[in-house]
C-alpha cells in the first residue's frame, strides 16, 4: 500500500472507510472533503457517453456521438480500429470530466436471443478479449479508466438479478472467462464490474473465487471491482470476497452494515482497509491526470470518425453481382429504415447522439438517382397493402432494389431477452414479394444480434450494418456504391433457425437457474462439431476485390511446453480495386482428446492490399493456444501429439493447413485401484508396459487372443470389452491365480504412476 493512501486511510474515521464503498449518488464516489479525497464521476460509455445532465434525472444524458455499438465494432476484426475508438471515447470522457467509462461488455454471445447481444463483442472468447484489450487501451491512453463488464457469465437477461448460470469449470475457465483475461492481462483496466447472476449458486458479487482467486491471485488484476447497478445482495459477503464499490448509493444502508461487522468482529477492519486502498489508489490517480488540460471536444470530427468506423464493421454476407451500384442505375430505397436507421440498442448505454445521418439523406447529399418508398414502417410489425404494392411497383421499374430492413427498438434491449429470432413478418413478405420482380434485390440489415433470413437464396446481395452508430446510414451510402470496401467479417454464427442454436432447450431457463448443458460448444464449436449448416458463418464477410493465401510455413515442425512457434501466410490482392482481409487462425487437437471443438480461433490479423499486392502476416504460438482447460489438473493442458494449424478467411473457409507436433513431459493424473479401466491403463505410455505384461499371461482368460471364426468374442469384440473392464474383473475371468497376481500389478501400475496420483 503507498505511504500516501496508507497515512490517509490511518485518519479516517469507519464510518468514512465503510462510505467510499459505495456511491454518493447514482454516478459519483463519494467524496471526503476534510481529507482532500474527491468524487469521481462514471458513466455508461461503451459505444458513446451517456452523462447525466448537471441537474436533471439519470435519463437526462449530454449530447455526444453514438459509435458503432460492440455487435458492430466486433465485426470489424481489427485492434487497430478499436484502440482508436477508445481513444476518441477516452478524450470524450476525458474532456466531459468523467473519472471511469463503463465498459466494454465482454460476455460471450451464447444465445442469439439474448437482448443485450448488441452491446457484447462475440461468441468467441478470443475475438471479445483482443477487441476489448485495444479499446481499453485507447480509453486509458487519455487519462480515463474502464470497467469491463459483466464479470461474468451474465449471457442473459431474463431474471438476469436471480438467475444462476450453471456450469462446468471447463466452461466457466475456456468460454466465459478468457475474455476478461486478455483484458487483464494486456490492458490492465482501472476497475472491472461484476455481474448480477449467480453462478453455480453463488451471486459472482460475493465469489471469493472468482474475484479474488481467480481475478487478482491468477491473472494480476491491481483495480477496483464495483458492483452492476443494484447488484449487491449481500454486501459484507460481497466486501470479503473483493467487491469494493457498491454501485449506486444505497442510501447508507450498506454502509452501516459494513461498520456493525467490523463492530462485532464478523468483518475484519484489514479488509476493509484493502478495499479503501484499491478504491483510492485509483480515485487520486483519476485526480492527478484529471488536473492535466483536458483535449476540446469536437462533435463534428468524431462525428465524422464514427462514419468511418462503421463503414469499417459493415460486414457483405452476399453478393450476387447486385453490388456496388453503379452510377445511372435507377434505384429504389424501401424500408422505414432508409430515412430513419436503427443504430444503437435500448438500455443503460443508449447515447443521445449529436446527429443521425440516414441512408436517403446520404444518397441526396451526393446527388444519386434514388427513389423511396418507405413499405413498413421502423417501429411495429404492420403492413399497409396499398404500401406494399407500391414498393413492388417501384422495385420493378427500377434497376435495383435497396431494402432497408432490421428489428424494430422494441424487439432487442437490456433488460428482456427476445423470443424468437424472426424480422417482422411485414419485412420478411416485402423483401420476398420485391424479389419476385426485381432479381437485383439487395437487403441492407440493421440488427444488433443474428435474425432468420428465409430469403437469403430469392436476393442478390446481403449487407449487415449491425448497430453502426449515429452516422451509419452515411457508412452504408459509402459501401452500397463501392465508395468504401467491405472489409467487416462476422464475430458470431448465424443460423439457419433459432431451433439449431446450441442451447436453444436450455436458454433462458426455468427463471431460477439457466444450464449451460453445451458446454464449451458455443457458437461455430457447435455448428463445426455437429456439420450443422449454417446461413452464414463465424468469420465470415465478402469484399469488392479477392484474396489468395500462399507459403503458409512453421518455423519448426514441433514445439515443448515451454517452446513457442511462428507461423507465417502470405496474402495477395488479386482483384483490381483495393481491399482488406482478415486472416484467422485456428488450432484443431489431433491427439485424441475427447470433448474438443473440431477448432477453435486462437489468432487474427486485419491486412489492408492494394490491387496485386501482397503482405505476410505472422502469428506466435504457445502451448496455451494448444490447451483446454483440464479439472483433473486444475489448469491449462494439452496432451502431447498433433494439432492442425488452420489459416483461413472463415471458420469454413480454410485454405491452408499445417500440422505441429507438441511434446510435454506432463500427463494427466491417473487413478490406479481397482476399478481402473484396463482401456485407460493400455493408453497411457507410463502404464501400458505393465498393462501389456499381464495380458500376455491371462490374455486367454479375459477374451483376448482370438479363437477363431466359430469363437464366441471375436478378437475385435474381445479389443473393446477390454478397455471398459476394470482390473478387478481379472479376478472374475481370470481365476484365482489372477487374483492373486491383482495385488502385485496393482503395484506396479502405482510405482510407473506419482503417488499422489494413487489411490490406497
Amino acid at each position: 500500500m503507498p505511504v500516501h493512501i496508507a497515512e490517509l486511510i490511518s485518519q479516517m474515521t469507519l464510518e468514512e472507510k465503510a462510505g467510499l464503498c459505495s456511491g454518493a449518488d447514482f454516478w459519483h464516489t463519494k467524496a471526503v472533503g476534510r481529507l482532500g479525497i474527491p468524487a469521481m464521476m462514471v458513466s455508461d460509455g461503451p459505444h458513446g457517453l451517456r452523462t447525466q445532465e448537471e441537474g436533471k434525472g439519470i435519463n437526462d444524458s449530454i449530447k455526444a456521438v453514438c459509435f458503432p455499438a460492440g455487435c458492430a465494432s466486433a465485426a470489424s476484426f481489427d485492434v487497430d480500429l478499436l484502440r482508436r475508438l477508445g481513444e476518441t471515447i477516452g478524450a470524450e470522457a476525458k474532456a466531459v470530466g468523467l473519472g471511469v467509462v463503463l465498459g466494454p461488455a465482454l460476455n460471450i454471445k451464447r444465445s442469439p436471443l439474448c437482448g443485450r447481444n448488441f452491446e457484447y463483442y462475440s461468441e468467441d472468447p478470443t475475438l471479445a478479449g483482443e477487441l476489448s484489450a485495444a479499446f481499453i487501451n485507447g480509453v486509458q491512453s487519455q487519462g480515463v479508466g474502464t470497467s469491463p463488464k459483466h464479470f461474468a457469465a451474465n449471457n442473459q437477461e431474463t431474471r438476469r438479478m436471480t438467475c444462476s448460470s450453471n456450469m462446468t469449470e471447463r466452461t466457466l475457465r475456456e468460454i466465459y472467462l478468457p475474455a476478461f483475461e486478455i483484458a487483464v492481462k494486456k490492458a490492465r483496466p482501472w476497475t472491472i464490474m461484476h455481474s448480477y447472476n449467480l453462478i453455480n449458486g453463488t451471486y459472482a458479487g460475493e465469489s471469493y473465487e472468482l474475484l479474488t482467486r481467480i481475478l487478482r491471485d491468477e491473472w494480476g488484476f491491481d483495480g477496483f471491482v464495483m458492483s452492476d447497478w443494484g447488484a449487491v445482495s449481500d454486501r459484507v459477503a460481497g466486501l470479503k470476497a473483493g467487491c469494493e464499490l457498491e454501485m449506486p448509493a444505497s442510501g447508507g444502508v450498506n454502509d452501516q452494515k459494513i461498520v456493525a461487522a467490523v463492530k462485532d468482529g464478523t468483518l475484519p477492519e484489514a479488509v476493509l482497509d484493502k478495499a479503501v486502498a484499491r478504491l483510492l489508489n485509483i480515485v487520486l490517480r483519476w485526480a492527478d491526470l484529471a488536473a492535466e488540460p483536458a483535449p476540446e471536444l469536437d462533435l463534428a470530427r468524431d462525428h465524422d470518425t464514427a462514419a468511418a468506423m462503421a463503414a469499417e464493421c459493415a460486414v457483405l454476407l452476399q453478393n450476387r453481382g447486385a453490388l456496388p451500384l453503379a452510377p445511372g442505375q435507377k434505384v429504389v430505397y424501401i424500408g422505414g429504415f432508409a430515412a430513419a436507421p436503427r443504430y444503437q440498442g435500448g438500455g443503460s448505454s443508449h447515447v443521445n447522439s449529436w446527429r443521425i445521418d440516414s441512408a436517403l439523406d446520404a444518397a441526396r447529399a451526393r446527388g444519386r438517382a434514388v427513389e423511396y418508398v418507405e413499405g413498413y414502417p421502423t417501429d411495429r410489425d404492420q403492413r399497409e397493402e396499398a404500401e406494399f404494392l407500391r414498393a413492388v411497383e417501384a422495385a420493378e421499374a427500377a434497376d435495383v432494389a435497396v431494402i432497408f430492413a432490421g428489428l424494430p427498438d422494441s424487439f432487442e434491449s437490456e433488460g428482456y431477452d427476445r423470443k424468437h429470432m424472426r424480422l417482422p413478418d411485414c419485412q420478411n413478405n416485402l423483401i420476398s414479394r420485391v424479389a419476385a420482380v426485381q432479381k437485383n434485390t439487395v437487403v441492407v440489415l440493421h440488427t444488433g444480434s443474428p435474425v432468420e433470413c428465409p430469403w437469403a437464396d430469392e436476393v442478390s446481395a446481403v449487407l449487415c450494418m449491425y448497430l453502426g452508430g449515429e452516422a451509419v446510414g452515411r457508412a452504408a451510402d459509402a459501401l452500397l456504391y463501392g465508395d468504401a470496401e467491405p472489409c467487416g467479417r462476422l464475430p458470431e454464427s448465424w443460423p439457419l433457425r433459432l431451433e439449431d442454436t446450441p442451447c436453444y432447450l436450455d436458454f433462458p431457463g426455468d427463471g431460477h437457474t439457466a444450464d449451460y448443458r453445451e458446454g464449451v460448444y458455443v457458437g461455430y464449436r457447435w455448428y463445426d462439431a455437429r456439420r450443422m449448416p449454417v446461413r452464414w458463418p463465424f468469420g465470415h464477410g465478402l469484399s469488392y476485390t479477392g484474396f489468395v493465401y500462399k507459403a503458409a510455413a512453421l518455423s519448426a515442425d514441433t514445439m515443448d511446453e515451454n517452446g513457442s512457434v511462428t507461423v507465417t501466410v502470405t496474402v495477395r490482392n488479386t482483384g483490381a480495386r483495393p481491399g482488406k482481409e482478415v486472416v484467422q487462425l485456428y488450432i484443431a487437437d489431433e491427439t485424441g482428446t475427447t470433448g474438443r471443438p473440431p477448432k477453435e480461433l486462437r489468432h487474427f490479423a486485419k491486412v489492408a492490399l492494394e490491387p496485386g499486392e501482397e503482405k505476410q502476416v505472422s502469428f506466435t504460438l504457445t502451448a496455451r493456444d494448444l490447451s483446454y482447460y483440464d479439472e483433473k489438473m486444475g489448469g491449462w493442458y494439452a496432451a502431447s501429439g498433433d494439432y492442425t494449424v488452420l489459416i483461413g478467411h472463415s471458420s469454413r473457409n480454410i485454405p491452408a493447413r499445417l500440422t505441429l507436433h507438441y511434446q510435454t513431459a506432463r500427463r494427466r493424473p491417473l487413478t490406479v485401484d481397482e476399478n481402473t479401466a484396463m482401456g485407460d491403463l493400455l493408453r497411457d505410455a507410463r502404464t501400458a508396459p505393465v498393462m501389456k505384461s499381464v495380458l500376455q499371461s491371462f490374455g486367454s482368460a479375459l477374451g483376448m487372443n482370438g479363437g477363431g471364426e466359430n469363437a464366441a468374442i471375436t478378437e475385435e469384440a474381445g479389443l473393446q470389452m477390454l478397455d471398459a473392464m476394470p482390473l478387478r474383473a481379472m479376478a472374475s475371468f481370470g481365476g484365482a491365480q489372477a487374483a492373486a497376481a491383482l495385488p502385485g500389478l496393482l503395484a506396479a501400475l502405482r510405482a510407473a504412476l506419482p503417488e499422489a496420483q494413487n489411490k490406497e
